[in-house]
């Protein structure tokens, strides 16, 4: 949501339910929102809702249903000052669902470290412009907006993301920052060179991004592209920003999440709940003052000493680098060895004929588990799966090699660009 409203103790914001799989109804009953206000082209989605409460249009072009619009009530409404609620308001924000049916998180009031913490690594100034293509009912497109508030930044929005238009608003409007998701960057690369050549970002001094790793060399190809401009943040819904790596960063370990901002701690746990040394993998833990305050629905997240679980496995290299190497439930055991998909898909789309990858964990009889993984192409790319094993081969372990690779013309996502891999177990599942 866009802001707070007395009519409503907590507001969900509904995404594409019937793009993530999700039964919007399961959330709704869930939440119990007072208000539900939503664009015109969800209309389909809400009435499998069937929930009967308040509904508004924000966005809207026929209005055959003759709803409320929040256009409408701005100009019937009062012309008096509005009276300050005796507390502020609480927010919740959707995690992204890639599992399953996205949980509500309670987040705490905002709080001026919260701004400093990311202050402290991104270069922005009050005054400036910032173009925000990330979904801002994301985390990370409402971190931006709250933000772009506190500096008095101008805010440019656009309803739907496109490589061409980001570069043609970012040019047009004379953007300092754009916040964005991974794979806008990856679309936005993938543009003709001619178009790219012709993109003038020379105001451009920060690109935020946050949302999932940067794959490949994603990183570098930007940066050669558009100069030494990215920025690229680690954190989730439940513990907010974890680490941010800086273009200095990302020049010199393209793939690993940077370092914790001012205010934040971050420790790399055993099983056991004991700190490991630099170097080995581990629980990733944070603690900043921006955890989240359980999900609605009653459970929250591992918390040791007063640091919680950010759900992820990773290491610090020996220069204080954070890798994360995939989620601590997407690890699978083949023949007796960890193995995180994640570090496959990097080494997979580093591949000069792969335009992005996702692995999974399928049953094998010989090794218990083995990946299989799902690629995508650069158009007119023929490449054999066999050189694709080579690949992965000569930079990984060999029991790392996917058992079998799955060409395909796209991967899965939800509204916010994650890859969905429920999905990719399904097509699995389908095709045994």
């Amino acid at each position: 949501m866009l802001g707070t409203d007395h009519l409503a103790d907590r507001a969900v914001e509904l995404e594409d339910a019937r793009g993530a799989g999700v039964h919007p109804h399961l959330v709704l009953e869930r939440e119990r929102p007072a208000l539900l206000v939503y664009d015109e082209e969800f209309s389909d989605v809400v009435a499998l809702a069937d929930i009967a409460i308040p509904k508004v249009l924000a966005w809207v072009e026929d209005n055959t249903e003759g709803l409320p619009t929040v256009e409408g009530l701005v100009n019937q409404g009062s012309t008096r000052a509005a009276v300050a609620p005796s507390e502020p308001s609480r927010l919740i924000i959707l995690t992204s669902g890639t599992t399953g049916t996205p949980k509500g998180a309670r987040r705490g009031n905002a709080n001026l470290g919260a701004a400093v913490a990311l202050l402290s690594k991104l270069p922005l100034r009050s005054g400036g412009r910032s173009h925000i293509p990330a979904p801002l009912f994301h985390t990370w497109g409402w971190a931006h907006l709250g933000l772009s508030m506190l500096l008095g930044s101008t805010v440019v929005v656009t309803r739907f993301f496109d490589p061409r238009h980001m570069l043609d608003v970012v040019e047009r409007h004379r953007c300092d920052c754009v916040a964005v998701v991974p794979i806008m960057l990856q679309r936005t690369l993938q543009l003709p060179d001619e178009v790219l050549a012709q993109a003038d970002l020379s105001r451009l001094t920060v690109v935020a991004s946050s949302g999932s790793a940067l794959p490949g060399n994603v990183a570098l190809e930007w940066m050669d592209r558009f100069g030494d401009c990215l920025y690229n943040t680690y954190g989730s819904t439940e513990v907010a920003w974890v680490s941010i790596a800086t273009p200095e960063d990302l020049r010199a370990a393209p793939t690993c999440a940077g370092r914790p901002p001012v205010g934040t701690q971050v420790r790399i746990m055993d099983q056991a709940g004991h700190e490991v040394a630099r170097g080995h993998s581990g629980r990733i833990f944070v603690g900043n003052s921006m955890l989240f305050d359980g999900y609605t629905g009653g459970d929250s997240k591992h918390s040791i000493d007063g640091l919680m679980s950010s759900g992820d496995v990773g290491r610090f290299d020996s220069d204080g680098r954070l890798y994360v190497e995939g989620r601590d439930d997407d690890m699978i055991i083949s023949g007796g060895e960890n193995v995180f998909p994640q570090e496959v898909e990097d080494v997979l789309a580093k591949h000069p004929d792969v335009i992005e990858a996702a692995a999974i964990g399928v049953e094998d009889a010989d090794f218990g588990q083995r990946l299989r993984a799902f690629v995508v192409l650069t158009e007119g790319a023929h490449t054999p799966e066999q050189v694709l094993k080579d690949h992965v081969r000569d930079h990984l372990a060999r029991y790392k090699v996917p058992r079998e690779v799955v060409y395909v013309s796209e991967l899965p996502r939800n509204s916010t660009g994650k890859i969905l891999k429920r999905e990719l177990h399904q097509m699995h599942e389908e095709n045994r």
